[in-house]
Parts: structure tokens; C-alpha cells; sequence
């Protein structure tokens, strides 16, 4: 049964304390196997693993990556699959953070390997986990080619205007502080999903790229080109997110550091693991805000206005700063399946040609569709993103 995993790629997404994975054929985009090792390095870890219709469920001890990676290996060869020999293109693996050192997807070699670890003060809740992911199958599929696919190559062209903080210039460069952006891989995937859906060349369409999920982003795309995101230097900046505080006064940090005798780690945990949706309500599950805010719970209300009230400040700012905008596009899973957020971040905006059609915004489907009015100026747009699928194609460009 190997041979139905020749020529796919293995794409890997490797967290801290989990791992998440796919095989996929980026020529048919068939998805070929799935699956998710979660709480790793704990005695109670799990995991999910999908093969061709078959799934299996198992709970058992995984003491580190590796362990999780021979775990999935042991899965496939139970299904006749030994997949170190199984004709595999490559391996492309999700790293968070590139730095000023790449910009498009790369070749993982020793010395690649080595500028990912030095840059990995830039992202350290992130990059890490993502070279333990590397370093875990580069040992038991060590003939594979692997790719690293950066997070922030997408925004590696935003504008000087847009990249650079207003810090003081040598301290900036000295410490590489910029502005990065994330969920490039995404906002890239989808953006040039959206420019084929409206059947026009990406480089002339301007769009305004929402991607909502537990973690959330959105982007302004002049002609195929990122001008601005809102995540800066870490995912932390901009929009209200499940955990994460989004954009908060700097001058916060000294106030709990000075009354609160907190420590930067405190600050660290607070603002990225109990801040967000979840430090508003108690709750990031955004269909359980949802159905509290139909109950009328306050707390759960005011958490929704939050959200909102962030997310409309930057599709304004980008609706000026990109002058003309062709398109609003929603993306990952609050994006894609939440209509009242769709709706009510667009509200009030007929105005500026933005019209939302409601019965087709309550419409739920996997595929592309339009959900703004055959007369708005503004197409507005539901696209998933397929991260696996813009991994598994950049990677075998790469190898190729």
C-alpha cells in the first residue's frame, strides 16, 4: 500500500506539547492521512490519526516528540504503509518565525538548522517546538528532504512604514525588533484563492485578508503585495485573540511589574495564555461566546463588543490606507464559520460599497463563496485556508 503515498508530502506542525500532522498530494490536493498528538510529555498525551477513511483513537505515555513521531510511523505500518520507504517528496515543516533570514520556503541543512535555533529568541513559545518537530523526523525519515515554511515570509515586504517601530534605531537593529507578521502562509493561501474566485490576477485585486481563528490576524494586500498586518514583532500584537491580548499600552507591562510585583514571565503568561476573548469571559471557544451572548450574558457580551470593536478599527485603517479595496475576505475558523462576526464587523458599512447578503452569509459550506450583494462595490468573501496544502506545494517547489 505504499504507493499511494508517492510523491506526497508529509506536512508537520509541531507545538510545544503537540503535533499535528497530514500527508497530502499537492498536485490533487487529496489528503491522504491526518492526525494530531496532543499533551506530549505527559503520561495521559493522546492522539488522533486518520488513514484513508480508517480512524484510530489511542491514549498512552508520550515522553517527547520523537516518541510521537515513531507513534505515527507504528500507525501507518499497522495500515501496510512502512512510510520512510514509501516514496515520500518531502517533509515540509510550519516555523514560525524566519527573522531577517528567510523569506520564502527553505531547504533545512545544517547550517539552516543552526540560523533557525539563533533566531529563536525571536519566537521562543514557538520556534523551539517547531525544531523539535524537525529534529524528531529528520531522525526517523532522515532520507526525506525537509522544508522549513516560514510564518513571516509573507510580510518580509511590508514597507519600511509599516515594518519599523518608532524605537530608537540602534537598539531596533541591535535586537533585530521589527514588525514580522504571522499567519503569512495563510494570508498568502488566501489571498490568491480569493483573486482566482473573483477570476482576476491576484497583482489586481486590493484585499483586506481577516484570518479569525483561536489565534487572529488580518492583512491589507495591494495587488498581490502586503502592505500591512497586524501582528508585529510576535503573534501577540493586534487584534483581540482566544487567549492573547492583542494591542495593549506597552506602559502596562511596567505598571504590573511595579504594583503587581509581577515578573516578565508573569506579564508573559498573562498576556499570551489568560488575556484575550478567555481573560474577558472565562471563554475562547468563540461558538460558546456566541450562544452565552443569545442567553444574554454580560460578561460573554462585552468580550463580543471587544472583539468586534478591534476588528473594525483595522478593517477601517486598512480601508484607508489601501484606498481601493476590491475585496474583504474571511478566513479560518471563526472566520469561516461564526456569520454574526462577519456580519457585524461589516455593519454600517454600505456607505463605503460593502453590502453583506444575509442569506448568504448564513449559508455554512467547505468551499469558496461570495456573501456580500450582487450590487456591492466590495466583494465580501468566505475562503478556507488550507495551510497543509500551501506547506505540501511550497515544499516540493523546493525540492524540485
Amino acid at each position: 500500500m505504499s504507493e499511494v503515498i508517492a510523491g506526497s508530502v508529509l506536512v508537520v506542525n509541531a507545538g510545544s506539547s503537540s503535533l499535528k500532522y497530514q500527508v497530502l498530494d499537492p498536485k490533487t490536493e487529496e489528503v491522504i492521512a491526518d492526525g494530531l498528538a496532543e499533551r506530549i510529555g505527559e503520561q495521559a498525551a493522546s492522539i488522533k490519526h486518520w488513514y484513508r477513511g480508517t480512524e484510530v483513537r489511542r491514549e498512552l505515555p508520550l515522553p517527547d516528540h520523537e516518541a510521537a513521531i515513531a507513534l505515527v510511523v507504528d500507525l501507518f505500518a499497522e495500515e501496510g504503509v512502512d512510510i520512510a520507504e514509501s516514496g515520500l517528496a518531502a517533509v515540509g515543516h510550519r516555523v514560525v518565525h524566519g527573522g531577517r533570514s528567510f523569506f520564502e520556503p527553505t531547504l533545512i541543512t545544517e547550517r539552516v538548522h543552526s540560523e533557525i535555533v539563533r533566531i529563536s529568541s525571536l519566537a521562543p513559545l514557538h520556534n523551539p517546538a517547531n525544531l523539535t518537530g524537525i529534529d524528531a523526523v529528520t531522525a526517523l525519515l532522515p532520507d526525506v528532504p525537509a522544508v522549513a515554511v516560514f510564518d513571516t515570509a509573507f510580510f518580509s515586504r511590508l514597507p519600511d512604514e509599516s515594518a519599523h517601530y518608532a524605537l530608537d534605531a540602534e537598539v531596533a537593529a541591535k535586537y533585530a525588533i521589527r514588525r514580522y507578521g504571522f499567519h503569512g502562509t495563510s494570508h498568502q493561501y488566501v489571498s490568491q484563492s480569493a483573486a482566482e474566485f473573483l477570476g482576476r490576477k491576484a497583482s489586481d485585486v486590493n484585499q483586506i485578508v481577516l484570518h479569525l481563528g483561536n489565534g487572529a490576524s488580518a492583512s491589507a494586500i495591494r495587488g498581490g503585495v502586503p502592505v500591512d498586518t497586524t501582528m508585529g514583532m510576535t503573534p501577540l500584537e493586534g487584534l483581540v485573540m482566544g487567549t492573547r491580548t492583542g494591542d495593549i499600552d506597552a506602559g502596562i507591562v511596567f505598571h504590573l511589574a511595579r504594583v503587581a510585583d509581577m515578573s516578565i514571565e508573569d506579564i508573559d503568561v498573562l498576556f499570551n495564555k489568560k488575556s484575550g476573548l478567555k481573560g474577558l469571559c472565562g471563554e475562547n471557544d468563540f461558538r460558546a461566546i456566541l450562544e452565552r451572548v443569545d442567553a444574554g450574558d454580560d460578561e460573554a457580551a462585552k468580550a463580543y463588543l471587544v472583539y468586534l470593536h478591534r476588528l473594525r478599527r483595522y478593517i477601517g485603517a486598512y480601508m484607508i490606507q489601501l484606498g481601493r479595496v476590491d475585496t474583504i475576505v474571511f478566513t479560518a475558523g471563526v472566520g469561516e464559520n461564526a456569520a454574526p462576526v462577519r456580519a457585524d464587523s461589516l455593519a454600517g458599512l454600505e456607505r463605503y460599497g460593502v453590502i453583506i447578503d444575509p442569506e448568504r452569509n448564513a449559508v455554512r459550506s467547505d468551499e469558496p463563496r461570495l456573501i456580500s450583494t450582487d450590487d456591492s462595490e466590495v466583494a465580501v468573501l468566505v475562503v478556507p485556508t488550507n495551510e497543509e496544502l500551501a506547506i505540501a506545494r511550497a515544499a516540493v517547489a523546493v525540492t524540485n
